[in-house]
């Protein structure tokens, strides 16, 4: 089931999205090299907690950390720990959430450790024009997959891969909520879009093949060829008024 905010309601959701977006901020300051994942968890929680809030992954279907940090091939959901250090020219994903007053904010962005190579920036660049194009399209009246569509088309177009077993998602007083919002697609068609749907957009994408595996961890998934990926998110309203980015400091 969808369920349309009203303008009240989205006022609280942007007051979570902002923490949220805050606390990412914090994070993506202190990717590194020699840095740990579970120093940056530990910021997450930290300033999630100063800012009265609650980490929205933090137990989340038994996640066990705040943010999900994924380095190089690892695609998304990495798992924070205190024995893995950044290294320079790393690629490092971080997705957190924050709920605040009863709504959740979601969002994620892709940090360079040091120098990293071209292909890796352009990698990275693409997955956050492509997160982009995406907001472009979130228009009332429009459909969910114009969304994908638009995602997909732009990072195909520069030789990447879109991941597809993973999508983004409706948000809001639930971390996940309806409607699935893929990052591929046909314009026209899917789930209308309507004043006061709220929606996570997430593109995750691959330099090599689109192929994914699960680790044993039961979490981290990573590229099946082990090449680099790369993902960003907002979580965005439908307004008469056109896109509204609800993560955007």
């Amino acid at each position: 089931m969808i369920v349309l905010k009203t303008g009240r309601e989205l006022s609280l959701m942007r007051e979570a999205c902002v923490i949220s977006a805050e606390a990412l901020r914090a994070a993506g300051k202190a990717v590194e090299p020699g840095v740990t994942t579970a120093e940056i968890d530990r910021i997450v929680r930290e300033y999630i907690a100063m800012r009265g809030a609650e980490p929205a992954f933090l137990n989340y279907n038994g996640y066990p950390a705040a943010a999900c940090i994924s380095i190089n091939d690892e695609v998304i959901h990495g798992i924070p720990s205190s024995s893995r250090v950044i290294e320079h020219g790393d690629l490092v994903s971080i997705d957190l959430g924050a709920k605040f007053n009863g709504y959740v904010g979601d969002n994620a962005a892709t940090y360079a450790a040091g120098d990293i190579s071209p292909e890796a920036q352009r990698l990275s660049d693409t997955t956050r024009e492509s997160l982009y194009e995406g907001i472009k399209v979130c228009v009332a009246g429009g459909r969910i997959g114009d969304i994908g569509a638009a995602i997909s088309r732009y990072c195909e177009a520069r030789g990447f891969s879109v991941v597809k077993e993973y999508t983004g998602h409706g948000i809001g007083a639930h971390l996940h909520e309806d409607p699935s919002v893929p990052n591929y697609g046909k314009p026209g068609r899917g789930t209308r879009l309507l004043p006061g749907m709220t929606l996570a957009i997430e593109p995750m994408i691959n330099l090599g093949s689109a192929g994914i595996k699960l680790m044993q961890d039961g979490w981290t998934v990573k590229t099946a060829d082990g090449k680099l990926s790369a993902h960003f998110e907002h979580t965005v309203a439908i307004t008469t008024d056109g896109p509204k980015i609800l993560t955007q400091l």
